[in-house]
Formats: structure tokens, sequence, C-alpha cells
């Protein structure tokens, strides 16, 4: 994670308006554009863990207290994948696949460690696995 950010957009970025990181709004914890998401951190630079969810119906609502920030969006996928990008490290090389094709999803976005990166971004220590994001992706209309 650098510079506060990262995104989710989708795969074949030949279809994308704004690529990451255009008109990334970083006083949203989520934003989106159109095939993309984007997240704000709460560190400027560290190594936060991702995990991501795929879901055939309504994915399980997480535990508000579990979570320091949560949020949702509607997501369209044209390819049926998803890149992940960082802002000093460009595309990442896995891919998130949500289905065989495109279509329409809801995405809930949850964080936790983000105060305790917070505080820990003043430091100069390598800052790992503190801040925490699960991504669950679902059918729209589940």
């Amino acid at each position: 994670m650098s510079y506060y950010a990262f995104a989710l957009q989708e795969s074949d970025d030949a279809f994308l308006a704004l690529e990451f990181p255009d008109e990334f709004d970083f006083g949203a914890f989520l934003s989106t554009h159109p095939g993309r998401l984007d997240i704000t951190s709460a560190g400027h630079t560290h190594t936060a863990s991702l995990a991501v969810e795929v879901w055939d119906g309504l994915a399980p609502v997480q535990d508000t207290v579990a979570w320091e920030e949560q949020a949702e969006a509607d997501f369209e996928s044209v390819s049926g994948q998803v890149a992940v990008w960082s802002m000093s490290l460009g595309r990442l090389d896995d891919v998130i696949t949500l289905a065989d094709s495109g279509g329409s999803w809801r995405v809930r976005v949850s964080s936790a460690g983000r105060a305790e990166v917070k505080a820990l971004a003043e430091s100069e220590e390598h800052i790992k696995g503190v801040e925490r994001y699960l991504v669950q992706f679902w059918p729209a209309g589940s």
C-alpha cells in the first residue's frame, strides 16, 4: 500500500473510461468509477492484508464491531475478472475471478486495523498486515 490508496478494477481495462488512479477521491473510504472500486487506506506506506470472497447469493453481513470501516457499492465487470492496483506497484499479477463472463455485482468492503496503522505510519519501521480488508462480491439483485 502506498499513497493511502489501492483499487479493484475491471481486468480488461480497454472498457474503462478512467483507469486507476485517475480522479481518485482521497476523502472517501470507498468511491467508484465505472469498472473500478477505489479504496482509501489509513496508512501511507505499508503492506495491508486483502481477502476477497465471491458469493453466489447475498454475502453474509459482517459484524460492524469487528470492522472500523464498511461500505457497499455496485460494480460492473465486462470480463468477469478484477485486477488489484497499487499506487506504487501498478497492476498486481493475481486476478480475482467473479464469473466466466461479465455481469453486475454488489460489493462490500470492510476494513480493520485502521487506527493502529495510522498511528504506526509516523514510525520508520516496516508495517505488515496491521490494516486488513475483506471484500465480498455477490450478484446484483440477490
